[in-house]
């Protein structure tokens, strides 16, 4: 089969489903090994950088998706109408970042670390698809398990959880410090 009918077949499967596909699945359909189907699609997420094209593939955990150009979000905004973008405060970054290097992680897990209620920044996250229930904890109560989505990976143009920046050790300790100080202060009182 001819190179761009594949590409071709593989562009359409991509428009046509407007999430990601996992590679296992795009390979089957064009008939190819994963390992080849992957060598087409970055040649393809090549060739759209290179070109001026509205369109470029982006890949997360794994699978592919076929997505607008950030750049061009202004000129989409005339024709929907303004859709809603949604702002991320101090407290939903800061509830987020946990989610995010903690997962799964429990509520109660979070309000111990940020040392207040976040029921709000955690319900605002699940409603801006960033944070996802994943489950129970097998522990009294059964608490609920949150974890962050895909919606998440494409926000913050990350293609996996491990492309996460790294936390910076010494920081670490210096946030462990103070946590330890503000306890021994309340304690005092």
């Amino acid at each position: 089969m001819e190179i761009k009918q594949v590409e071709a077949e593989i562009e359409a499967i991509l428009f046509t489903i407007g999430e990601t596909v996992e590679l296992s699945r795009i390979a089957a359909a064009i008939e190819h090994d994963e390992d080849t189907t992957r060598k087409i699609i970055y040649n393809m997420m090549d060739k759209y950088k290179e070109e001026d094209r509205g369109i470029y593939i982006i890949e997360l955990d794994g699978a592919f998706q076929l997505c607008t150009k950030p750049s061009l979000y202004d000129v989409i905004v005339k024709v929907t109408h303004v859709p809603k973008k949604h702002v991320l405060s101090d407290v939903l970054l800061e509830t987020l970042s946990i989610i995010a290097y903690k997962q799964p992680i429990t509520k109660q897990q979070i309000e111990a670390i940020r040392g207040v209620k976040s029921d709000h920044a955690v319900n605002k996250l699940i409603e801006y698809n960033l944070v996802c229930e994943m489950g129970r904890m097998d522990a009294p109560g059964r608490p609920l398990l949150f974890g962050t989505t895909e919606e998440f990976l494409r926000c913050f143009g990350l293609q996996s959880l491990e492309a996460l920046p790294a936390m910076n050790p010494e920081k670490v300790e210096d946030f462990k410090l103070e946590a330890e100080e503000e306890v021994q202060l309340k304690l005092d009182i």
